[in-house]
């Protein structure tokens, strides 16, 4: 392959990655707006007309902004690689940083720096606009610079670190760096995983134990009935945030917390909590953590050895508008371009993901009360504004959870059963 033959390849991938996401957008909106008028058999009684369509009309504005967004990053995408912006970057480094390490990392943190900056607009937007129209945002000006000062603190503390080690491995191991990369990168990862509930988290929430005892004694029978170890149970302040409510496992080892948001405490009660509950140690009791680690870890393997066989060929960089070869721009074009060629096998992720979920619906019905489950699952679609009509093809491309009436449909023949 040469040079103008990858360019036309990847103009290609772009321009029907594009015109796919933006069809499905509009098969979303479009199938959203059809049933807008009446809540869905399934759900009369549980969710009232009027909050149906006011999630009717909020995914519709999420999803118009969505292919908005979507478009603005492909022409941005355009403009760096076959619009030579990388190219010129790559020239004012050289001419100001000797150092190959240093150049390079200073060019993949500052793409990603101009990149945020460049975007920062759409993130306003998101926030202040859409959230706030449909009162999700609780967030203001002042905490919304201070999370992004942290955001970048911790991430420039983190991650320039990984950078300049993997770049060094990238220039240093020969022809098998792809192997001590992804050895480096999986120990770093693993190491995040355990630091991040007791030294990061916390930089930006307040955890709290589970002050409600009742609750607290309810969640503990739950954990010992499924052999779950973890060293606590936290409410964090998510509702300084955003109203919308959510739960999760975070951590590994000794260290594993599991984590409510303090406005999902408000809008159920302790039997729908322990469903839910139930329904996330369903994930850990099928071991679909592990499942998803290992699938993770084994698909980044599968692309660094990718990034080594590009990483020789000068066609590779020319083809993306970059004119000489280094280790820098081929790690960084390459993690540019990638999801435009793969973009078509989302629904293999999204299918296996919701195959994990309905085995941890199952689980949860053993172990607590599917009915309950349905009961939580009801008012977080209600309190989310998630609406109750997706339209298949584009729930298959974009959602890791089956949708409502699906999800609903399978555990209430598991409550039939109990």
């Amino acid at each position: 392959m040469n040079a103008n033959q990858f360019s036309l390849l990847f103009l290609f991938a772009l321009t029907a990655s594009v015109i796919l996401q933006l069809w499905l957008a509009m098969r979303h909106i479009n199938h959203v707006k059809r049933h807008r008028a009446s809540v869905p058999a399934e759900f009369n009684g549980h969710i009232t007309q009027a909050s149906h369509q006011r999630a009717a009309d909020y995914t519709v504005a999420k999803t118009r902004f969505g292919m908005i967004v979507n478009l603005f990053e492909a022409m941005l995408l355009a403009a760096f690689t076959l619009g030579g912006g990388i190219e010129w970057i790559n020239q004012q480094l050289s001419d100001w940083i000797s150092s190959p390490l240093w150049a390079g990392v200073i060019l993949i943190a500052g793409f990603t720096l101009l990149h945020s900056l460049i975007t920062l607009p759409f993130t306003l937007i998101s926030t202040f606009k859409i959230e706030a129209s449909y009162g999700f945002n609780n967030t203001s000006g002042k905490l919304f610079i201070a999370d992004t000062l942290k955001t970048t603190a911790v991430a420039a503390a983190i991650g320039l670190p990984l950078l300049a080690g993997v770049l060094w491995l990238m220039d240093q191991m020969g022809a098998y760096w792809w192997l001590w990369v992804w050895i480096t990168w999986v120990s770093f990862s693993l190491l995040l995983m355990w630091a991040f509930p007791t030294f990061i988290a916390p930089i930006f929430n307040k955890f709290e134990p589970l002050s409600d005892e009742h609750l607290q004694a309810r969640i503990e029978s739950l954990l010992k009935r499924c052999g779950f170890k973890t060293n606590g149970i936290y409410v964090m302040d998510g509702s300084k945030r955003s109203s919308h409510g959510n739960a999760y496992f975070t951590g590994l080892g000794k260290a594993k917390r599991i984590v409510f948001f303090d406005t999902l405490l408000k809008s159920l009660n302790a039997s729908e909590v322990a469903a839910v509950l139930a329904h996330e140690l369903g994930h850990f009791k099928h071991r679909h953590i592990a499942k998803r680690m290992l699938w993770t870890f084994g698909l980044m393997l599968a692309m660094l050895w990718t990034l080594g066989q590009l990483k020789q060929e000068l066609w590779f960089y020319q083809g993306l508008g970059v004119n000489s070869s280094s280790t820098a721009t081929a790690l960084l074009l390459f993690f540019l371009v990638m999801p435009v060629f793969t973009f078509i096998f989302a629904p293999l992720s999204s299918m296996s993901s919701r195959k994990h979920e309905y085995e941890a619906d199952a689980y949860a019905a053993e172990q607590e009360s599917a009915a309950d489950l349905i009961n939580a699952l009801v008012k977080l679609y209600e309190g989310n504004a998630a609406t109750l009509t997706p339209d298949p093809l584009h729930s298959l491309f974009y959602d890791s959870h089956p949708p409502a009436a699906l999800r609903i449909a399978a555990l209430k023949k598991l409550n039939n059963k109990e």
